[in-house]
């Protein structure tokens, strides 16, 4: 595997996981050493993935074992289970794989991470379902107006074209903006602010905060894999790595496969 493209200071983070954490593949050496001696072994590659992902984002080697050790180990923890709505996921039901977003509108991370979540599940249609869950924030005036002229949308199956507006425009956000937004698809203004106005997706909105924060949702955007709380940065790597890990997992019957 070639780490040639992480900087200097990255590259000793890194070789300093490979030569203190073992593979989690069950043998009994360490990350660097089974990349040597066993160079087939998908479990070690995809652990080096995801610790140079980790690296290149400036993370400490301490860190990273640290990161590591949390993401293997929810593999095995408590899965959450979610009530979604099939208005607000992109693929198939049957996937073996259903990742659930919880998003806010006005957050700038979730306006970064909504191109990449929604290519990689185009990119694996048929593994991957993508559910939207919005946890709009208190911190952000326009992210309430925002999920419920969204959540007005999903009524009028127009939910992902004005998820997709709303995300596009959220630097100038505001109920005006919004309801411009929502009048370029059909929906009259004066529906909008009235859906805004009088509360009327206010509960479902915090049900959708309770599910959250009791699952161990505390800033957005989270994701969640199959009900298992990706703990790692949210890149592309990242979602390759962890979607071929679970459906190994999965297809194994909640184990890993022996290499």
């Amino acid at each position: 595997m070639d780490f040639s493209s992480l900087s200097p200071a990255a590259q000793r983070e890194l070789a300093s996981v490979f030569t203190d954490e073992f593979c989690y593949c069950g043998c009994p050496h360490t990350l660097g050493a089974c990349l040597k001696m066993h160079p087939t072994c998908k479990h070690a590659r995809r652990m080096a993935t995801l610790a140079a992902s980790d690296a290149g984002a400036g993370t400490p080697g301490v860190e990273i074992i640290l990161n590591l050790s949390k993401y293997y180990l929810s593999f095995r923890d408590h899965r959450q289970s979610f009530k979604v709505d099939e208005r607000m996921c992109l693929g198939k039901k049957d996937a073996k794989v259903t990742l659930v977003e919880f998003s806010d509108f006005e957050c700038p991370h979730c306006a970064v991470a909504r191109p990449m979540l929604e290519k990689f599940a185009e990119e694996n249609a048929s593994k991957v379902r993508l559910c939207f869950a919005p946890f709009p924030l208190p911190n952000h005036p326009n992210a309430m107006p925002a999920a419920q002229a969204a959540l007005l949308a999903r009524d009028r199956g127009k939910f992902w074209e004005l998820h997709d507006l709303l995300f596009e425009n959220q630097a100038r956000l505001s109920p005006e903006v919004i309801r411009g937004l929502a009048a370029k698809l059909g929906l009259p203004a004066a529906e909008v602010s009235k859906a805004i106005e009088s509360g009327k997706y206010a509960d479902e909105l915090s049900a959708w905060k309770d599910a959250g924060r009791a699952a161990g949702v505390d800033a957005t955007p989270t994701l969640y894999v199959n009900g298992r709380k990706l703990n790692l940065a949210l890149t592309s790597d990242v979602l390759r790595q962890t979607l071929e890990d679970e459906m190994e997992w999965v297809s194994n019957q909640n184990r890993w496969a022996a290499d």
